[in-house]
């Protein structure tokens, strides 16, 4: 198992976490247990939940596995707060009040007195952005948490977050923890970008997209029963229904020539693509199943080569618009966005990502 420097902070990780929402909802306690012992088995090191994963099930798991191992010392653990954990309109946000409550009650849950990585949930338009900022500097001076991160922003807001953190001498975000893989690409427009400037370490969740890039879905077959995806069609960002297009499919492909040719799986593929991406430090492995969390640790062993890693970056580029981007990239030279495998389109093509004629 590699380690990478867990963003700015000093401290390192393994280059994929176990992501734990699975755990009380499709994984019960004995399985969840299973997952820890293998994934510690194999060399991870870095553990992640959330207060609002099964209601507080996950930490809760997690807790009882800690307690039955005696120790969490050789392990870094994250967790996140923000999102309701009972009816009361007083339970939620990124206030002050609900946050020190939130973290007392993820520690209590996990039978730790720190965190090493605490996290808000998400940008809460309803509270004063110092007030959190202020908020996460107590939780790291009152010895709750070593480190402070992000998830689901955008890039303005995160960008707002390190100059005030940085203006203040508040607690800077070290990490940022949003959806990224190959099939959702979007954190590239500006997200990434912060993080490459800002020095940020990216943690994705659902790197397999929903399962998308595992090669269980069918263009013909609608996915049922138990998944992630299941039938349900509001999942909003991995709804079934805006991911069955045609630039998924030409993805699919390339990711099960590649794996093919390998003797490898697509999960293999799709997660080793990512964990070699600008500003990742680890990768949110989350799995129902010991098996699954197999298949996926085998990622760890498997390096793309130049020509696979361009195959991939190419068919799944992000088309960026022509302003300002296609602008500031001319007048720039090679920026972020060329890093990154990002192609500027034209307005007025199909959007299939190829290089627009002019700026």
């Amino acid at each position: 198992m590699e380690f990478r420097p867990l963003g700015a902070a000093g401290t390192t990780v393994s280059a994929f976490a176990l992501g734990t929402m699975t755990f009380g909802a499709e994984t019960d306690e004995d399985g969840s247990h299973a997952q820890l012992d293998r994934f510690v088995e194999a060399g991870g090191t870095f553990v992640d939940t959330a207060d609002v994963y099964s209601r507080g099930a996950s930490e809760s798991i997690i807790g009882s596995w800690l307690a039955r191992r005696g120790s969490a010392g050789d392990l870094v653990i994250a967790t996140k707060g923000r999102f309701p954990m009972s009816e009361s309109p007083l339970d939620a946000g990124a206030g002050r009040r609900h946050l020190l409550a939130a973290v007392d009650a993820s520690l209590d849950r996990l039978g730790l007195d720190h965190v090493d990585l605490y996290q808000v949930h998400g940008w809460d338009a309803g509270t004063p952005i110092e007030e959190t900022l202020e908020t996460l500097t107590t939780i790291v001076e009152s010895g709750r948490a070593r480190y402070v991160g992000w998830s689901n922003t955008t890039g303005w807001q995160l960008q707002r977050i390190a100059d005030l953190a940085s203006f203040n001498g508040w607690a800077p975000p070290v990490t940022m923890q949003p959806q990224y893989n190959l099939l959702d690409r979007t954190i590239e427009l500006e997200v990434m970008p912060v993080c490459l400037e800002q020095g940020i370490g990216l943690l994705p969740w659902s790197p397999l997209g929903g399962g998308w890039l595992t090669g269980k879905y069918t263009r013909d077959d609608r996915p049922t029963g138990a998944t992630r995806l299941g039938e349900d069609p509001n999942r909003g960002v991995e709804a079934y229904d805006g991911r069955n297009v045609a630039r998924t499919w030409d993805i699919l492909d390339v990711v099960e020539d590649l794996a093919a040719d390998r003797g490898v799986s697509m999960a293999q593929v799709a997660l080793a693509w990512v964990r070699d991406r600008p500003t990742v430090s680890s990768v949110l492995l989350g799995a129902r199943t010991v098996e699954q969390l197999e298949d996926n640790l085998d990622a760890a062993s498997l390096t793309l080569d130049h020509d696979e890693r361009d195959r991939l970056t190419s068919v799944s580029a992000v088309g960026l618009p022509p302003y300002p981007y296609g602008m500031v990239r001319e007048w720039c030279g090679t920026t972020a966005w060329d890093e990154l495998g990002t192609a500027v389109i034209d307005a007025d093509d199909d959007g299939d990502g190829s290089e627009a004629s002019g700026g």
